[in-house]
């Protein structure tokens, strides 16, 4: 892979012959391709949008001092303008941009002044991933990220923005073709999991709705605020609960928010989600479809596939549900794919579905994500206990001086924190402990952990390239120690935390022979 300013000019921007059709230059295996001519029309149009969302506030704004009708006409000639400049600028770099793929590499040449040629050796591609906007499917028109899966800035990723979807679907079969010699295993191709419209009902106990409720509640006060009207929005809630008292309010519209979060939480899911197919595609590669408004279609080479991780947030825990993430090398994330839901294979769906749908995705009969694991000492729930305890002392102790120097208020206050964080804390870390778990599943270790975000992550053994054992000072004194898998997948490192000494360090070495033999000394039993 390189990158850099070109030595030699591009062909002729209006000349639509390629290098290989021109005199005395030799054939070539690929074409040199542009992009989609529309493209010039699809700036324009999202242009357009942006400057109507702001005509109208701008138009009041300047009403007030040159009148309504000269500021219509500075708002028009400022809109055509805008548009303009910004079709004349996608022109230039649509005629100034080529790309094509070579029996080797593909190649992107683009730029006006500094010309930058830009290529990816076919064999180091991981991924093809096909997005499309909504004003996009309208044209017939997507987004193509070309990526090796490397964490090396831009340089890791070609992006054709944009192709005809028919072409898209040509480079995705082309660029992944090499994997067709197939991948063992006995389990059918085609669709693996599908929609079930009925797991929607996930989408409300998960985190996104509380967060998306209090965005909302901060949107309104943002937006009053820039029109001038921020006091007049508090007055009005003042108004409307002037007979109430004040713990009835905060409660009114921390409900209110949450209903909000509710509702956006379900739209998100909606237009995230609607459509989605995971499905195997001839020569082993996974596929996911998704999306209502936005189209979105993520590939996965098998072969990159080193496990899979079962992520049960409490709150969909509480309905028995989990959903399914790949452990994968060669996953693009560049800087504009760096949602959370990038490797997610399956959305939140009941526990017993998503168990199927990783043993489908693994090829194997049943899942390893649920193997029966080994429990944790004792000793490793004290851990959580005397954690959680301290998380809430702290705060409390501040509080409570503060009440001594300043208000009695703060005291009451550090009493309900105390009261209200106890219990909660005592709750999540005996919930932590009971989460802990490993075992070795066939061709797979296994290590489960967490309260808030507990994730039962099964790595395939030959992927592990080094362990980590770690013990602190307090470790020590408890007689456990922490475990880490190293892989060069996923994220990187899967830990067992707070594991007996012996057990965890069995472990490790029966997961995988040899690699932490060397390090290891045998006592043998007494008695």
């Amino acid at each position: 892979m390189s990158s850099g300013a070109a030595l030699s000019p591009l062909p002729d921007a209006g000349d639509d012959r390629s290098p290989a059709q021109e005199p005395g230059a030799a054939a070539t295996a690929a074409d040199w391709r542009r992009l989609d001519r529309r493209t010039v029309l699809l700036s324009a149009l999202l242009t357009a949008g942006v400057v109507a969302g702001a005509a109208v506030p701008t138009t009041l704004g300047l009403s007030g001092r040159l009148g309504l009708g000269p500021a219509i006409a500075w708002v028009v000639a400022g809109a055509i303008l805008l548009i303009g400049s910004a079709a004349a600028g996608d022109l230039v770099r649509w005629r100034r941009t080529r790309y094509r793929v070579g029996a080797d590499r593909v190649e992107l040449h683009t730029g006006l002044l500094l010309v930058k040629k830009r290529s990816l050796a076919r064999e180091r591609i991981r991924s093809v991933d096909v997005t499309a906007h909504p004003l996009q499917r309208v044209l017939g028109l997507v987004t193509v990220r070309i990526g090796t899966g490397e964490h090396s800035g831009n340089d890791s990723t070609l992006e054709l923005d944009p192709v005809t979807r028919p072409e898209s679907e040509r480079l995705r079969r082309e660029l992944l073709a090499r994997a067709a010699t197939g991948t063992p295993g006995t389990h059918r191709e085609g669709e693996l999991a599908a929609l079930d419209p009925r797991w929607i009902r996930y989408a409300p106990v998960s985190f996104v709705a509380p967060a998306l409720g209090g965005a909302a509640a901060g949107a309104v006060m943002q937006v009053s605020d820039w029109f001038g009207a921020q006091g007049q929005v508090i007055e009005w809630v003042g108004d409307r609960f002037r007979d109430t008292a004040l713990p009835t309010m905060i409660v009114i519209l921390a409900l209110a928010a949450v209903l909000a979060g509710v509702f956006g939480a379900l739209g998100l899911w909606v237009e995230m989600w609607w459509n989605y197919r995971l499905e195997r595609e001839p020569g082993g590669t996974l596929r996911i479809r998704r999306g209502l408004l936005t189209s979105r279609s993520v590939s996965i080479e098998e072969r990159r596939l080193r496990g899979v991780d079962l992520v049960e947030p409490l709150g969909i825990r509480t309905f028995g549900a989990a959903r399914v993430d790949a452990i994968t090398t060669g996953l693009a994330k560049d800087d504009e794919e760096q949602h959370g839901d990038h490797n997610t294979l399956l959305p939140a769906a009941p526990r017993t579905v998503a168990d199927a749908v990783a043993a489908g995705i693994l090829r194997e009969t049943t899942s390893p994500t649920g193997a029966r694991l080994t429990g944790h000492p004792l000793a490793a729930r004290g851990r959580r206990l005397r954690r959680a305890l301290w998380a809430v002392a702290v705060p409390v102790l501040v509080l409570a001086l503060l009440g001594v120097l300043l208000t009695p208020v703060l005291l009451w206050t550090a009493l309900g924190c105390a009261v209200v964080g106890s219990v909660a804390g005592v709750f999540l870390a005996r919930d932590a402990y009971r989460g802990l778990g490993h075992a070795i599943s066939g061709d797979y270790l296994v290590v489960r952990s967490g309260s808030v975000r507990r994730s039962t992550a099964a790595l395939e053994r030959a992927g592990v390239i080094g362990w980590t054992v770690r013990q602190t000072y307090f470790q020590r004194r408890a007689g456990v120690l922490s475990v880490t898998a190293t892989t060069a997948a996923g994220a990187g490192a899967y830990t067992a935390y707070d594991t007996d000494v012996s057990e965890g360090l069995t472990f490790a070495s029966e997961a995988v022979p040899g690699l932490l033999e060397p390090f290891l000394e045998r006592v043998p039993p007494t008695g």
